[in-house]
């Protein structure tokens, strides 16, 4: 790239429709607090979903498609939409953003491949880890990328650590004590290796996103999970094991995916997804 170019896109970003999207209506001066306010009206208003994969859609990573989806029809999206917009965002008031790509470690110590995408901020010397995407499990605001500093988010809790080799974790605070959600390298990502991951994640058979509905949110209470058929809520500071777990039936779908995470959709949609039959994996 050369210097002065933009890489994400920031820009080209309609500034005004996202602010008016998020509700943000603070500061925007290149600061941590702005990071943090920006951080959380972003993840408070749009939520995580992957309603296009599910139903067989092609999903687009350039800027205009990405805004149009996100804010102009007030849908949700998954790492790859979520912080290549968010990326933007930051590249529009001045903040500098690297993306990495992490390896997800929420199913235990298995090798996972490079599948999820998120953003690191640097302020005034301070690193930040900036990530709207990552679903329920994930961060409402920054995490600050220092070893032994937890961040309390409402009722949740979480903090890096660092590896050999320079590699970053974010862990999260469960009943059972720190986990690891997600780690991620050092060297950078790029839209293009954005498009390439979003790819085998929107296509794959194995990829935990194809054939299945996906749509969850996170507020400082609670986090609410809708898989296939079984919507999943979970109190901050519920003991281990202790959540609200319901069907949702085909004729529900539609209010709860309104009520709960605020999105509508056309009808046929709502009725493809439903009938979307279990995968086998």
């Amino acid at each position: 790239m050369t210097a002065g170019e933009s890489v994400w896109g920031g820009d080209r970003l309609d500034l005004d429709a996202y602010l008016a999207r998020t509700g943000y209506e603070g500061g925007l001066e290149p600061t941590a607090k702005t990071l943090r306010a920006l951080h959380s009206a972003h993840t408070a208003a749009i939520p995580f979903e992957n309603l296009d994969v599910a139903l067989g859609r092609e999903v687009r990573l350039d800027l205009d498609s990405v805004q149009r989806k996100l804010v102009t029809e007030r849908r949700g999206g998954y790492c790859y939409e979520q912080n290549s917009l968010f990326a933007a965002v930051l590249e529009r008031l001045g903040f500098a953003v690297t993306a990495h790509g992490a390896r997800v470690r929420t199913a235990g110590p298995t090798l996972r491949p490079i599948t999820h995408f998120l953003l690191r901020v640097v302020v005034d010397g301070a690193e930040w880890l900036a990530d709207t995407g990552f679903g329920a499990p994930g961060p409402l605001e920054p995490v600050e990328l220092r070893t032994g500093t937890p961040s309390w988010q409402g009722g949740w809790a979480f903090e890096t650590a660092e590896e050999e080799g320079g590699v970053r974790v974010l862990r999260s605070l469960g009943a059972q004590g720190w986990s690891d959600l997600y780690a991620f390298a050092p060297n950078p990502l790029y839209p293009v290796d954005a498009v390439v991951l979003n790819h085998y994640t929107s296509t794959h058979p194995l990829s935990r996103f194809t054939g299945q509905l996906v749509v969850q949110r996170t507020t400082p209470q609670a986090r609410y999970s809708l898989v296939r058929d079984e919507l999943t809520v979970t109190g901050a500071g519920a003991p281990e094991g202790t959540q609200e777990r319901r069907k949702v039936t085909a004729g529900e779908l539609a209010g709860v995916l309104e009520g709960t995470f605020g999105l509508v959709l056309p009808a046929a949609d709502t009725e493809h997804l439903s009938g979307l039959p279990v995968p086998v994996r």
